[in-house]
């Protein structure tokens, strides 16, 4: 998702957004149309929950405007679009067949449900490995002077992790720990997690399509850009501050 130009009130009135999404997707091959992984259509969906951060942005000044929101906060709206990509009821509306228009079956749906939580747990224990790694370095109040491999040894040893299991990045590669801007914030990826499944339960709850969480979810985050603190504009969406249970169910790890 692109920003040309951020919204802004300019005397008296919305400047309206000039908002793009850019894709990398499969190439078309031979006479056969250009046909998207599921991945490829969850990337979509997650850009296009940005575009909608961008282009429903009501706020006075361009520079909290739409995305321009803390770090851990910027991927609720595109995150909780991912939920709905992978709902049987709207994977039936668009995952049809190119030739046939047949629409994909039950099967098929019931098996990309179930690979979903395959290896959770792995996944979820090397990323919160990494994440408080990543704290370890930035908590430090003197300038380390300890090779950075023992360092990592030392911080995962603290944490109990067994040995099968190490963090998603080792310290000589891990850019998120000093280069593009997620130093100190890589855990921002789960609690955005934990954000986007609390949130996409409210719909859960009554439907996908439930017209005034739609318009509650507008009004609270989406417009907001970075006008307010994000459990504040969090809290007037749900009424209450989130729970992990939506993750944990999603991730199969309840």
């Amino acid at each position: 998702m692109t920003s040309y130009r951020k919204q802004q009130m300019k005397d008296g009135k919305r400047v309206a957004p000039v908002i793009s999404i850019v894709c990398n997707f499969s190439k078309p091959v031979g006479n056969a149309p250009a046909l998207l992984t599921f991945d490829e259509v969850t990337t979509f969906f997650h850009e296009f929950g940005h575009a909608l951060h961008g282009l429903l942005s009501n706020v006075e000044y361009e520079s909290l405007a739409g995305t321009s929101v803390f770090t851990d906060f910027v991927e609720l709206p595109s995150q909780i679009m991912e939920n709905w990509a992978a709902e049987p009821e709207v994977l039936k509306m668009y995952a049809k067949h190119y030739k046939t228009g047949a629409v994909i079956p039950d099967e098929l749906i019931k098996k990309m449900q179930a690979a979903r939580t395959f290896d959770q747990g792995f996944a979820t224990v090397e990323y919160l490995a990494a994440s408080y790694l990543d704290m370890a370095y930035h908590t430090q109040t003197e300038p380390l002077k300890q090779d950075p491999i023992a360092f990592e040894e030392a911080a995962m040893e603290k944490l109990g992790l067994t040995n099968a299991i190490i963090p998603r990045y080792r310290s000589t590669y891990f850019t998120h720990i000093f280069a593009g801007g997620y130093s100190a914030g890589y855990y921002s990826y789960i609690w955005s997690g934990v954000l986007d499944t609390d949130a996409f339960q409210a719909f859960k709850d009554k439907s996908l399509f439930d017209t005034a969480t739609a318009k509650s979810f507008r009004t609270n985050i989406l417009e907001r850009g970075g006008t307010a603190d994000p459990m504040v504009l969090y809290k007037n969406f749900r009424g209450a501050e989130p729970k992990i249970d939506a993750l944990l169910k999603k991730r199969g790890l309840e």
